[in-house]
């Protein structure tokens, strides 16, 4: 009869053009991340905008909304939420990229220091 070792497997060592390629291919991820967040903040800033300039008007002001390409005639009453259901979906989505982003640089840090890894900066 064969007995199993109870030792966990020791998981050999990559490359260093591995190891390089996979530190590169996390920092890819998080630019990644950081570029769509820019875009968010600045499509919150401009939703921000539309709710300082709108809100102090009377609610049945006509205003006009872009859908799709296409402009809509509405009251203000009627965009004004409509704005600020969209802005805080973006503010959710702003918060769930944040934290993604500091989940990669966590990985990217532990696999650095698995390897023993150091990044010179140039």
């Amino acid at each position: 009869m064969a007995t199993s070792s109870s030792k966990p497997a020791v998981e050999k060592r990559p490359s260093d053009q591995e190891i390089v390629a996979q530190i590169n291919s996390m920092k890819q991820e998080m630019n990644a991340i950081a570029q769509k967040l820019g875009e968010l903040e600045m499509e919150k800033d401009e939703h921000q905008l539309v709710v300082d300039t709108i809100s102090p008007l009377e609610p049945e002001r006509k205003c006009f909304r872009l859908v799709g390409g296409v402009l809509v005639e509405r009251t203000v009453q009627d965009v004004l939420p409509a704005v600020k259901t969209n802005m805080d979906g973006i503010q959710n989505i702003i918060q769930q990229l944040v934290a993604q982003y500091k989940k990669k640089e966590q990985d990217m840090e532990a696999y650095q220091k698995k390897w023993n890894v150091q990044i010179r900066d140039q």
